[in-house]
């Protein structure tokens, strides 16, 4: 019985030895909750994209992916240490940095740590055939969908409305809905239009266009300029739809990816280089990951870059600030 006991002991004097002499990483899993947007845009297969790109790449990490409102959402939800990675639109981060109340910001979001750029969004206000809506004037009087409330879309329908002199009360109705569903009341002819601020290609988009006949509205260069930073002229190419012949010109704002500054150095590092090291299975996710590149990776970032993305970065060799 003595030694029956004696070799529990030993064994469980073993096991605890070999637990303390495991790495730190065996013990204990690094969370990463990957913040998106609807299941029906582009955030969120990039994000399903990169989480398993991290389950596999980076041991003893856990991710997640949480489909949410997207860009003001996530950013919030960041702020409350409620996620370690986050896509957003750029308007909306450098809302959230000075604390925009009327972007859905009460108070200046400090927490907020930049990654990288990834790839623009381009504004696509999208019309069926039958609402006889070909220009951003001809919106006035008709039911306009401008995504979820206070999201970077809905922030973006504002800005470029405005520059072309409309207000909401202008058009006959407002929706605020994300972009699946905006896509099915159009098809049941209960909406006209839909402003869905996203990468080029979107699910939602082709869906509609595989449905009913559409016309793709011009954002023109003069409404842009008016609009001003953070937004640039770009171009949808032609065929980028169905039923979309010609080329058109609309407005485009950066992507970021973002932490908080409570996300350990290393994990951040780890996050950055492995978006970097596996751009083609990004661009595989979605066609809008292509336009991912490292030597944009600063362009126009509006919070100061977390230390692990710092050190990536300067690693090959970009110029970062102190």
């Amino acid at each position: 019985m003595k030694t029956l006991f004696r070799g529990r002991s030993l064994a469980g004097i073993a096991t605890a030895l070999l637990i303390a002499a495991a790495p730190a990483g065996a013990r204990a899993q690094e969370f990463v909750n990957v913040l998106t947007g609807g299941t029906s845009g582009v955030y969120y297969p990039m994000g399903v994209a990169l989480s398993k790109i991290y389950g596999e790449k980076i041991p003893g990490t856990r991710p997640t992916v949480q489909a949410t409102k997207a860009s003001v959402e996530n950013l919030v939800l960041l702020q409350q240490g409620r996620g370690e990675l986050a896509f957003t639109l750029g308007d909306s981060l450098d809302a959230a940095w000075k604390g925009d109340e009327d972007a859905g910001f009460k108070s200046p979001l400090k927490k907020l740590r930049g990654i990288t750029a990834i790839y623009p969004n381009f504004v696509q206000i999208v019309a069926s055939k039958e609402s006889g809506i070909k220009t951003l004037a001809d919106l006035k009087g008709k039911r306009l969908s401008v995504g979820a409330p206070k999201s970077g879309t809905e922030l973006n329908a504002r800005a470029i409305l405005a520059a072309a002199g409309l207000a909401y009360k202008d058009l006959g109705k407002i929706e605020y809905l994300p972009f699946a569903e905006s896509v099915e009341l159009m098809k049941n002819r209960q909406l006209d239009a839909t402003l869905q601020s996203a990468g080029l290609g979107v699910a939602s988009i082709r869906d509609l266009a595989s449905s009913v006949e559409i016309v793709v509205v011009e954002v023109p260069k003069a409404v842009i300029d008016k609009a001003g930073a953070p937004f640039v002229s770009a171009t949808i190419p032609a065929n980028t739809y169905g039923g979309q012949t010609a080329a058109v010109n609309t407005a485009a704002v950066v992507n970021y990816l973002v932490t908080h500054e409570g996300v350990k150095e290393e994990l951040v590092y780890q996050m950055t280089k492995n978006i970097f090291d596996n751009l083609g299975e990004l661009g595989a996710a979605h066609s809008a990951g292509k336009a991912i590149k490292l030597e944009r990776a600063l362009e126009g970032m509006p919070v100061p870059l977390h230390p692990g993305a710092a050190r990536y970065l300067k690693e090959k060799g970009l110029k970062v600030g102190s």
